[in-house]
């Protein structure tokens, strides 16, 4: 199963331990399924817990440790094709991975801009608890 993950559900999991998105990562570290991500998701990911806001809750320690992780395990989606499909032009780089990496599911907690899409090419896109809930009834 090839996910690609929203950074803001990245972010979370470093913000909150005990989180469903932090759940979401053991998963992952678990190899239960192939974790697709792009340089530009890890340009964002640096961007973003350089915030204030995100400083004064995360270490970066743990923030860089988790930005070597995905580059050394997680699958990087080269030459990504130009996308415009996402009501937040930001988020348009996450469906250009979904496209170019053959993704079947996109897991983001934006409600009013990936989620409603509901699909991109052949990728669902769902929640955390939904691809966590999902994950548990596959064998």
């Amino acid at each position: 199963m090839r996910v690609v993950v929203d950074t803001n559900v990245l972010i979370s999991a470093l913000l909150i331990e005990t989180s469903l998105p932090a759940q979401l990562i053991i998963v992952w570290r678990e190899g239960r399924f192939d974790l697709l991500t792009s340089a530009e998701q890890l340009d964002e990911l640096r961007h973003v817990t350089r915030y204030p806001k995100i400083r004064e809750r995360l270490s970066q320690p743990l923030a860089g440790r988790l930005i070597n992780e995905l580059r050394g395990l997680a699958e990087s989606v080269p030459n990504l094709p130009p996308v415009t499909a996402s009501p937040d032009p930001c988020d348009d780089y996450l469906l250009a991975t979904v496209a170019a990496g053959h993704a079947d599911f996109l897991v983001t907690g934006d409600k009013s801009g990936l989620l409603a899409l509901r699909l991109y090419e052949s990728a669902r896109i769902i929640t955390v608890r939904a691809f966590l809930d999902l994950h548990r009834r596959l064998p």
